[in-house]
């Protein structure tokens, strides 16, 4: 039957209306979490294997410096050496050893179990992080103190955004007056906001097992249950070098508690090119990567194969003032590279991509937030972190910014699933029937099939004419990012942990939220 029968056009546009509205299985959605990047490769094989020799080299001549005294213990008894200023060095067999040891690929578990990611290979998954100090008001455009409140909102609002997979933490709650209670309250905060997978820092290393035995009570009532181990849905985000070449000793005695706790690990380095790392953009992948590394040997000498990213994060300043320029073309291709870098060496990639240096969600943050994160994942990064809701090159976030960045994320990843060529998509046979009959593809079987298989949807991005828009009260972007997140907000609070299993909670630890 040709395309022209009119009972075949009858209703054309409200069928497609319909096919639009109604809810669609995940697997038959046209974008899914972890999607198979790696179609952009802007280093070559030769300058891959250059760089790792770089970072070898400094592993094994320069070291690292200011490691922990159990750090040193592994390394000295495993085959390296502490020289006489106290800097450890790893040769090169060390080094191969723990990458052939490493685990190649981890679940990162959701709270409830329809959110678990594989991450490893190619596949992408988008997440957000940092520790912004800064909230933007959307009605003043003015920029506040982050809370505790804030990190329970973001993560509640990110409950709702189908393109970001993973929340990491992203404020700091500066209401929190000890590390404590800063790190306890953080955890719960993000554990009560979603039951997507969750990730959060620590400043103290006791706080670790403190928050994994939260974590047991949530997710069994029981105090003494171990399940965390068996579904790690929290990683800890573990800043764990202070470049160049040196261990942060707090952030490293919490990584290895972090192990110890069964915790996944995002094992950072972040240097910044043209101030704690080289400004050459092969310099700061060399320097990252040898820490990087060195995270990864002391990590598998304490146990092998534990769930780890490499998360290379190497930052960018603007030479002419030294501040960050997290939005810069030298950021989105140096994040590409990493995770170029770390997949060809076979590990779990985690770059930064979409940490916008405009102060509010507008032109600049998109065009430097489009960049950054469409070359992270057609480069393949297992996690883009700070992927969503970032401004002011990491200093503040937005909850807006959260919703227009998520819009970003399900273009970025249509992009990177490519174009399907098959005998169905090639179309041959539906182009004869609508020559033949009505003449455009509008009500076609096959344009009613695809259209939620094949096109993806912005949630706040606007597609109307320009009559129908003033028609709608002429809102830009973020105005509707607002009137979102006010929607979000105002749905009941997320209900996966248990009433008694919170009650406990708060009766064991200095839980300060109030979810009323």
């Amino acid at each position: 039957m040709a395309s022209g029968n009119p009972s075949r056009r009858a209703g054309g546009r409200s069928a497609r209306v319909a096919k639009r509205s109604a809810e669609i299985p995940l697997a038959d959605r046209p974008i899914q979490p972890g999607m198979t990047g790696g179609a952009y490769q802007p280093l070559t094989q030769e300058q891959m294997v250059q760089i790792f020799d770089a970072s070898l080299t400094l592993l094994s001549d320069i070291g690292m410096g200011q490691a922990t005294p159990e750090f040193i213990d592994l390394v000295t008894s495993s085959g390296g050496t502490l020289d006489q200023d106290q800097r450890l060095h790893f040769p090169n067999a060390m080094v191969h050893t723990a990458i052939e040891n490493a685990a190649t690929e981890f679940t990162l578990y959701g709270f409830s179990p329809h959110h678990d990611v594989r991450i490893g290979g190619q596949r992408v998954h988008f997440s957000t992080g940092g520790a912004a100090v800064l909230m933007l008001e959307h009605e003043t455009s003015t920029f506040r103190h982050s809370s505790l409140k804030d990190i329970y909102e973001i993560g509640r609002v990110i409950d709702a955004l189908e393109h970001i997979h993973i929340y990491v933490r992203t404020v700091v709650a500066r209401d929190m007056e000890t590390s404590r209670e800063l790190d306890l309250n953080t955890a719960y905060a993000v554990m009560a906001s979603t039951s997507k997978p969750v990730g959060t820092s620590f400043f103290q290393p006791e706080h670790v097992h403190e928050v994994a035995q939260m974590f047991n009570i949530a997710l069994t009532g029981d105090p003494n249950a171990d399940e965390f181990r068996n579904r790690p849905f929290c990683i800890a985000n573990n800043t764990f070098v202070v470049p160049p070449l040196r261990f942060a000793e707090d952030s490293a005695l919490c990584m290895a508690e972090q192990v110890r706790a069964g915790m996944p690990i995002n094992l950072l380095s972040a240097g910044q090119a043209g101030a704690t790392s080289p400004a050459t953009l092969a310099g700061s992948l060399s320097q990252a990567l040898a820490e990087c590394l060195a995270g990864l040997i002391c990590v598998n000498l304490l146990s092998p194969g534990h769930p780890c990213t490499m998360g290379m994060w190497p930052f960018v300043s603007d030479l002419r003032t030294g501040a960050m320029s997290g939005g810069s073309g030298e950021e989105a291709v140096l994040n590409a590279a990493a995770a170029q870098l770390i997949n060809w060496i076979g590990l779990p990639s985690g770059v930064a991509a979409g940490m916008a240096d405009s102060k509010l969600p507008d032109q600049q943050a998109g065009h430097e937030k489009g960049t950054t994160v469409t070359l992270a994942a057609q480069a393949g990064a297992n996690v883009v972190f700070e992927s969503a809701g970032m401004l002011a090159s990491l200093l503040a976030c937005s909850l807006e910014t959260l919703v227009i960045d998520n819009d970003l994320l399900g273009a970025v990843a249509r992009s990177v699933k490519g174009i399907e060529v098959n005998n169905d998509s090639l179309a041959v046979e539906v182009i004869r029937e609508v020559v033949e009959g009505a003449g455009h593809f509008l009500g076609h079987e096959q344009t009613l099939r695809v259209m939620q298989t094949e096109y993806i949807y912005p949630s706040v991005g606007d597609r109307l004419s320009p009559e129908d828009w003033a028609d709608a009260g002429s809102l830009d972007v973020r105005a509707r990012a607002n009137g979102r997140v006010k929607e979000i907000l105002s749905l009941p609070t997320p209900a996966h942990i248990n009433p008694k299993a919170d009650a406990l909670i708060r009766d064991l630890f200095p839980i300060r939220l109030d979810l009323v």
